[in-house]
């Protein structure tokens, strides 16, 4: 069966962008906001916008049930495990029974690679482990979608994009640890196109990591990052970390997806 209408959970940083690749590409898709404003302004972008609320009463079950009742679903709530763990997972709980009487051709859960412990070596999907209260949070969120029928976690590294110059992150820091750990990340580019991707993909693997294929150390990537915007270049000192390096590759040996920014050293010229 093909598919021809998405619904969006989460038409934020990343959402947004999704959401406009998606309807250029021919989908009709649905986006929430919080807000009837916010929602509304989706109607700019030929996204047809709906309020959803989780953390809130959602009265107009029918209503909510036309933009969510779609042939895929995208589910992109940011976690926010540090001010409220609790709180996502009540909200994930909230949105399971909201979809719960409909059956998605396919049902895409973004979650991160925070799952994975700082182990010192290469880390695959099968890798994933609850090593602190975050982790635990996250792959308990994971379990409330992962068995359902067509599911697919897609597990994003550290987010580099517009407005999240990486560049920003560690400047003018000092006696910083893990000099020489690797880096983690992806640009909001290959997210969007890895969703895509799977989205029209006839058949998927349950979980992916999404993590550019190059791995600079952090001193290397942070200082250049900084340098590049002209600001104060972090210091680190002389205390290891073990760190980890996400092997982002099932993705493309699978469903032949390229990443456009593989080599983290370069994104700055792109940002």
């Amino acid at each position: 069966m093909k598919i021809n209408t998405v619904s969006i959970v989460g038409c934020g940083w990343f959402g947004l962008p999704l959401a406009k690749e998606l309807v250029n590409q021919g989908f009709v898709v649905s986006g929430s906001k919080r807000s009837a404003e916010d929602a509304l302004a989706l109607e700019l972008d030929n996204i047809s916008g709906f309020v959803l609320d989780l953390d809130n009463s959602n009265d107009n079950q029918a209503h909510l049930n036309v933009k969510l009742h779609t042939d895929a679903i995208i589910i992109n709530i940011p976690p926010s495990i540090r001010k409220s763990p609790g709180a996502y997972i009540r909200r994930l709980e909230q949105l399971k029974r909201l979809i719960a009487a409909h059956q998605y051709q396919k049902l895409i859960f973004i979650s991160t690679t925070g799952v994975y412990p700082s182990c010192g070596k290469l880390v695959t999907e099968q890798d994933a482990q609850a090593h602190s209260e975050a982790s635990e949070v996250l792959l308990q969120a994971e379990s409330l979608f992962n068995q359902a029928s067509n599911a697919c976690v897609i597990r994003f590294a550290g987010l580099v994009g517009p407005a999240r110059h990486p560049g920003r992150f560690l400047a003018g820091k000092t006696e910083l640890a893990g000099a020489d750990s690797p880096v983690n990340i992806v640009h909001l580019d290959d997210c969007v196109a890895a969703v895509t991707c799977v989205l029209s993909s006839d058949k998927v693997s349950d979980t992916y990591n999404l993590c550019a294929p190059e791995h600079p150390t952090r001193k290397e990537f942070y200082t250049q990052m900084a340098r590049s915007l002209s600001l104060v270049e972090p210091e680190f000192g002389d205390i290891a970390q073990a760190g980890k390096v996400i092997d982002g590759s099932k993705i493309s040996t699978e469903l032949g997806f390229e990443y456009q920014h593989q080599d983290p050293m370069k994104i700055c010229f792109t940002l």
